[in-house]
């Protein structure tokens, strides 16, 4: 009797896969060693930059999430016949993450610096750059799945809903301002994260993450039409935009009934409330993941 049933092929797969993701990860060690100016351990270790340590946290599970789809996705047989296609794949999707993650710094959040404010050891700066990172990977996932990516006009399609998508991102940033301002006298929630209100981060990660994946099970419950560009941006416009309003009122009125009477903006906003916050983040993230559980 055999105990041991693993195929020759996954064991192969799972050593290609720890190979790609520890060179990765190296890189990346020397990148974020780089942008803080001295050593990781020193950054870390001695100084005890907490607010480094998430940020660079949620890099390596963003590159384990888009390398472990690659692998998940593309079978030895697959990468023997056209090798490239999976590196090109791995490099594209970090292109696209990366990009995604200047368009939120940059463009989103523009009166915020978020890589000054880690570097100052500012949590809740942390929280926000991590919780757009780590949705940005969902939604390149999804696109890639989505369209399967394997033409040079399906990667213009990927690029269009792209933008598309931050778009919605955006909005959903704006909208989120503006009820901020509304409930706090006209204060500014980007301010704000200067003020290192952890509470505050945590709760905007955790609505980052949640509409991440309502836009997943929106890529994943819509058609992909070949060689049709409008009917593919109107027809993800339509899906998205469907689960992005079914993961808000969802969420409210979970928080209603597990927040009863309780008034989570003060809590938040003014008292720094991380429990709250924390219960805020796991409805946001949790209702996100029921969608993407329905309609996948």
């Amino acid at each position: 009797m055999t105990y041991f049933t693993l195929p020759n092929e996954s064991l192969i797969t799972f050593a290609i896969c720890f190979s790609v993701i520890a060179f990765v990860l190296f890189v990346l060690r020397l990148y974020t060693q780089m942008k803080a100016r001295q050593t990781l351990s020193e950054e870390l270790a001695k100084r005890d930059n907490f607010a480094l340590g998430i940020s660079y946290a949620s890099y390596l599970l963003s590159l384990v999430l888009v390398i472990g789809y690659l692998i998940d996705n593309f079978s030895l047989m697959v990468m023997q016949q056209t090798p490239w296609k999976t590196p090109v794949l791995l490099i594209l999707m970090l292109l696209f993450i990366k990009t995604g993650q200047a368009i939120h710094r940059k463009w989103i959040l523009n009166r915020f610096n978020e890589e000054k404010a880690i570097l100052k050891q500012n949590v809740c700066a942390a929280m926000v750059d991590s919780g757009m990172l780590l949705g940005n990977s969902i939604v390149v996932i999804g696109l890639v799945n989505w369209s399967q990516t394997n033409s040079l006009y399906s990667l213009l399609v990927v690029f269009v809903n792209f933008i598309v998508l931050q778009g919605m991102f955006a909005l959903d940033s704006k909208i989120r301002e503006a009820r901020f301002a509304k409930f706090n006298q006209g204060a500014s929630l980007q301010n704000n994260f200067n003020l290192e209100n952890t509470s505050i981060g945590i709760r905007y990660a955790g609505k980052s993450l949640g509409m991440a994946l309502a836009l997943y099970a929106g890529l994943a419950s819509a058609e992909y039409y070949s060689g049709k560009m409008v009917e593919n941006v109107f027809i993800l416009i339509v899906h998205c935009g469907f689960m992005w309003l079914a993961v808000n009122m969802m969420a409210r009125l979970i928080k209603f009934i597990v927040l009863y009477k309780v008034n989570t903006g003060a809590e938040v906003d003014q008292q720094d409330n991380i429990g709250i916050a924390a219960v805020e983040f796991s409805v946001y993230c949790a209702m996100g993941y029921i969608l993407i559980q329905i309609f996948t």
